[in-house]
């Protein structure tokens, strides 16, 4: 059963992925194409056939009227009677009906009980159900068209039609519409389902690969089937494109760690040299020189270090080192660390939390980094006497570390900016450090796949960092 559930997951999370797609989409436009085409195909077919039958029978009716009305012009009232009597009594069950009433409408000869309660319409038509006589006490109802026509002596002579097969052949023909609407939709639906799972799995696969680049790795390559179709060419091109991307980044990072390492080393010598230079006798002036000389080294070594820090980061090189990390214990432990320095200040440092089982499968020494530059941004932004919390917050799925504080927050519109390296708002830049830990933490959130969110604490700003999350074991 605990097996059963996350296949079931995964195959309501592929259908709804299928049935937002473009692709299915486009099927369903074209099922509704066809469906109308389809529609308006078969309500042709069934006003012709129904149509045409409707014709014939009409005209059956208006040739057996003629038909007795010359034998009523030339054997007058007794020769149509005997006429009406011979062809009911050839076929006592068939589909003719006849009916010589009075003026009263009192029947004289045919195979009506009675005169139709029903009144003709301008051509003389009238539709009704007959109960007709099948002799020996038997009669039956069903649907009749007929026609009405006045004879000399105001008498009235109905002929008409038993149209119950015209009515089942018409129910038939609309039963053939409903059901061949139905297959053209349900198979639509069916080739509209496999092109979109079709396309969705080519495309599933790319956006796979897209993630995993985005995540740092970046030798991953869109795989081809071998087809040469238009999924392949663009697999084609978008490695084309990866490879020169990489080829860039790869450059760009060389350049950047060689810059890096090249100016560590001499930074160092002149850092040590300061340091031989600071135990000589020296003035006071000059030795207070010194010291900022060796501070400014240390800054400048510390920005190389960070910028170091963030390559290996990016480079995804840490991955081996992820474990099952308790999101709370670490929040604490960085407390621990940073109290002492809020204190200085009047400031408090609180950790709060929903859950107190819960797991994450994270790089601890990176986290722990992060989280870290998170509290020093907040304890050098925060006023005297303010408060800084640190939250954790579980949920089935993901975990959610949180660094509030009392400051004066980050503008909207600079909040991209300022994970950028060595972007500093003004307001900041008299501030210590060179603009490299929010950069250190956006990079940590790409390695652990999270979701770094700045928002609005009022007053104050609130970073957000959801992972996901790891059961806790018994």
């Amino acid at each position: 059963m605990a097996t059963l559930a996350p296949a079931l997951r995964r195959l309501h999370l592929s259908s709804r992925f299928i049935l937002t797609s473009s692709t299915f989409r486009l099927a369903l436009l074209y099922m509704l194409l066809v469906g109308v085409s389809v529609a308006i195909l078969l309500g042709f077919i069934y006003w012709s056939t129904a149509g045409y039958m409707a014709r014939q029978t009409d005209a059956t009716i208006g040739a057996e009227i003629q038909g007795l009305a010359e034998q009523y012009r030339r054997r007058g009232l007794a020769g149509l009677s005997a006429v009406i009597a011979e062809r009911i009594a050839r076929d006592p069950e068939g589909a003719s009906i006849y009916l010589l009433a009075d003026p009263s409408g009192h029947p004289i000869i045919g195979n009506l009980d009675s005169w139709p309660p029903v009144t003709p319409d301008a051509g003389g038509w009238v539709r009704f159900r007959a109960r007709q006589a099948q002799g020996e006490g038997v009669s039956i109802e069903h649907e009749t068209r007929a026609k009405v026509f006045r004879l000399r002596g105001d008498l009235r002579l109905l002929v008409g039609r038993d149209v119950r097969e015209l009515a089942a052949i018409r129910h038939l023909i609309l039963d053939a519409i409903t059901w061949g609407l139905a297959i053209t939709v349900g198979l639509a639906l069916l080739g509209g389902w496999l092109m979109g799972a079709g396309i969705v799995r080519r495309l599933d696969v790319v956006n796979q690969v897209s993630r995993e680049i985005m995540q740092g790795d970046l030798s991953r390559r869109v795989p081809s089937t071998g087809t040469g179709d238009d999924f392949d060419q663009l697999a084609e091109n978008l490695n084309r494109m990866l490879e020169r991307i990489e080829a860039l980044m790869l450059s760009i990072r060389q350049v950047s760690d060689n810059i890096a390492h090249d100016l560590r080393t001499p930074l160092t010598r002149l850092r040590n040299r300061l340091e031989l230079l600071q135990g000589a006798e020296l003035s006071d002036e000059a030795s207070a020189e010194v010291e900022v000389a060796i501070a400014d080294a240390d800054e400048l070594l510390s920005a190389f270090n960070a910028l170091l820090r963030i390559a290996r980061i990016e480079a995804g090189s840490r991955r081996a080192a992820f474990a099952e990390v308790d999101p709370i214990t670490l929040l604490q432990d960085v407390a621990e660390l940073y109290e002492p320095l809020a204190a200085e200040s009047l400031q408090r440092i609180s950790v709060d939390s929903t859950s107190a089982l819960c797991r994450l499968h994270a790089d601890r020494d990176l986290l722990f980094q992060a989280v870290a530059n998170l509290v020093d941004n907040a304890i050098k932004h925060s006023p005297s006497g303010g408060q800084i919390q640190l939250r954790a917050d579980c949920t089935q799925t993901r975990v959610e570390l949180s660094v509030t504080d009392e400051g004066p927050g980050i503008p909207p519109e600079l909040r991209d900016k300022v994970l950028q390296r060595f972007f500093r708002i003004d307001e900041s830049r008299a501030a210590p450090g060179h603009g490299l830990g929010l950069s250190l933490v956006q990079a940590v959130a790409q390695l652990h796949g999270a979701e770094l969110h700045l928002e609005d604490a009022g007053p104050g700003l609130r970073v957000r960092f959801c992972l996901p999350r790891v059961a806790a074991s018994a």
